[in-house]
This record gives structure tokens, C-alpha cells and sequence, in this order.
């Protein structure tokens, strides 16, 4: 069966730092590009970050460029998000999502190319 899982949410104060964590299970997270995607409430969802399955390359939305720092270990079990000064606007669901069949220096930018989602991991950032 497969499965994506999130951790690391909660909330923080504007500023602040959180690390999320995804680990797969039922396919070789290795093999495939890794993203992380958010919706906020009332908002589309929208595409903040990938890895391509080497490690290689990576991918940032304008407005989380030089903040979030995407990777993954070198087993390539998980892929992290560190998320460092956090703003209000960044609150929404996270999620992790897995795009496979791609060659290994490809990131995905594209929502529809994700083949498994995980259920999300709430993110708020407030005082």
C-alpha cells in the first residue's frame, strides 16, 4: 500500500523556524521527485518546493525563496522542508506529494504531475 506521511507541523510565532519531515512507504521515495505544496484556507493549492530524486536540483516558489530550504537524506528515506522566518502568510496545510518516471535532475512545478499525495501536516504561524 502506498503511503506519503508529513510531520513536523504546528504553530510558531512570526520569526520562527519549523522542520517538516516526509517518509513514504509501499514505492522507493529515492526514485522519485519530491515536492511540498500548501493550501491556505480559502486559497488554491499551490507548489512551494521540490527536489528531483538525485538531489541535484531543486525548485522554490518566489515567495519562499531564501527562506525554505528543501532536501534529503542520503538514504533518501526522507526529504525535509526547513522553514526559517516564518511569516503569517505562510499558514496553511502542507503537503508532501511524490512525481515518479522523471528523469533524475527534474523537478516538478507542475501540481497534476504528482502521482502520491500525502494527508497534509498543518503549518500556522502567528502570535
Amino acid at each position: 500500500q502506498v503511503q506519503v506521511v508529513e510531520s513536523g507541523g504546528g504553530l510558531v510565532q512570526p520569526g520562527g523556524s519549523l522542520r517538516l519531515s516526509c517518509t513514504a512507504s509501499g514505492f522507493s521515495l529515492g526514485t522519485f521527485a519530491i515536492g511540498w505544496l500548501r493550501q491556505a484556507p480559502g486559497k488554491e493549492r499551490e507548489a512551494v518546493s521540490c527536489i528531483s530524486s538525485s538531489g541535484g536540483s531543486s525548485h522554490y516558489a518566489a515567495s519562499v525563496k531564501g527562506r525554505f530550504t528543501i532536501s534529503r537524506d542520503n538514504a533518501k528515506t526522507t526529504v525535509y522542508l526547513q522553514m526559517n522566518s516564518l511569516k503569517p502568510e505562510d499558514t496553511a496545510i502542507y503537503y508532501c506529494a511524490a512525481a515518479g518516471g522523471l528523469p533524475g535532475g527534474t523537478t516538478v512545478q507542475t501540481i497534476g504531475y504528482y502521482d502520491y499525495w500525502g494527508q497534509g501536516t498543518q503549518v500556522t504561524v502567528s502570535s
